[in-house]
């Protein structure tokens, strides 16, 4: 980079906080839900500017009622671990019914619907096909518009930037609520963009509305907002944890720690048999742009290898405009599986499933086939550069920003 340049999303370090589609459309009068009995979907990221629960904003207003709350994994209030199922409650706090999109049903039911006059969807999501929001967030639309009742979305930043499209695409016969819908790893758009391309592309005919942001540009990430960052789950912390995850969280498939039970989810990799000081080697060798590696040290207090002392690497998002997440990921894999070919191992498929769970988060078994056989890393992610420039044309029409 010359002298004098900037990179891409530098320019609005000092622009004026962008306002989410919450605060958008409370200021505009709440058009779409003047008199309307209201079910939230939420979690604790559904904030206004000063971290007031969106749960609360709407409870205030005298112009319509929010009758239920419907939560994601982790639940509304967020205080349940990953994959741990969450049972239907009575919010504590205000007394509504709470429903759970993750437990016995991920798509909200007929009864759950009843009395109800429209749905509303207000979370922060991540920008990655495995995180399971958008899932959430699919068959709610599907819901809704089953149940003859419009579809909110009040829209919230990518927060990785909106601009990057990344990985291979999801093949028939992997779905699952980690991957659906042929999406990339990276789709690079808002949730109401890809609320507005779900509900068209896969005809589920629900009247949905976006509530569109105030002040956000293609390319910012969110620490450039102003907005307030509150961790979306229980092992996403921080942004830079956001900027790793697409290519880190392949490793919930394999026998290695993916860092959770840690400060440090998705950006600490280890297991107690790996040499640290050698696979960081072998990866910062590999000269990777915008990334670096460190050996370290760690235990886990949950999950897997809870109590041993485990070594591996941290990775370190030096430059994340150049950072390639998701070949950051297959490299790692790759090099582990190199270094250490005897304890390295795929977890085997859930009990009712046929397919390895790497598999699902993947979207394909080419990977870990290939992998297996011996194929470098760098030819398993060519070719699907192809495939995002498709991606990237298919989306261009659902693009508010």
């Amino acid at each position: 980079m010359q002298q004098g340049q900037t990179r891409p999303g530098q320019a609005w370090r000092n622009r004026t906080r962008v306002k989410t589609g919450l605060e958008a459309l409370l200021e505009e009068g709440a058009f779409w839900l003047k008199g309307q009995r209201i079910g939230l979907i939420t979690n604790p990221t559904g904030v206004g500017p000063d971290l007031t629960s969106t749960i609360d904003l709407l409870r205030s207003r005298p112009d319509f009622k929010l009758a239920a709350l419907f939560g994601p994994e982790h639940g509304v209030r967020g205080d349940a671990q990953a994959g741990v199922t969450v049972e239907n409650a009575t919010d504590s706090r205000t007394g509504l019914p709470m429903y759970s999109l993750y437990g016995k049903t991920k798509k909200p039911a007929p009864e759950m619907l009843d009395g109800l006059d429209v749905l509303v969807y207000e979370l922060q999501d991540i920008g990655v096909r495995f995180y399971t929001n958008i899932y959430t967030l699919a068959y709610s639309i599907q819901a809704a518009g089953e149940a003859g009742i419009p579809f909110v979305v009040l829209d919230r930043p990518a927060p990785l930037g909106g601009v990057a499209i990344e990985g291979n695409r999801l093949k028939e016969g992997f779905s699952s609520f980690v991957g659906d819908y042929a999406l990339p790893v990276r789709y690079g758009l808002t949730c109401g963009e890809l609320a507005n391309y779900l509900n068209n592309r896969f005809s589920f005919g629900a009247d949905l509305r976006v509530a569109r942001m105030k002040g956000w540009e293609r390319g910012m990430w969110f620490d450039e907002t102003g907005l307030p960052w509150v961790a979306p789950s229980p092992n996403m912390p921080t942004l830079e944890t956001a900027a790793a995850y697409p290519g880190t969280c392949l490793f919930e498939g394999t026998n290695l720690s993916e860092g959770r039970g840690t400060t440090m989810p998705f950006q600490v990799i280890g297991a107690p048999w790996v040499d640290g000081v050698r696979l960081a080697e072998r990866m910062n060798g590999l000269d990777l742009p915008g990334a670096r590696f460190r050996p370290v040290w760690f235990a886990p207090t949950f999950s897997k290898h809870a109590g041993q002392r485990c070594s591996g690497v941290q990775v370190h998002v030096m430059d994340r405009e150049v950072y390639p997440a998701l070949r950051v990921g297959l490299e790692l894999l790759s090099a582990v599986y190199r270094l250490h070919p005897d304890e390295f191992k795929w977890l085997p498929p859930h009990e009712g499933s046929q397919r390895h769970f790497f598999d699902l988060l993947m979207g394909t078994d080419e990977v870990r086939l290939e992998l297996d056989a011996g194929a470098p890393a760098a030819d398993l992610a060519r070719p699907w550069e192809k495939a995002a420039a498709g991606f990237a044309a298919e989306v261009a029409p659902y693009r508010l920003y």
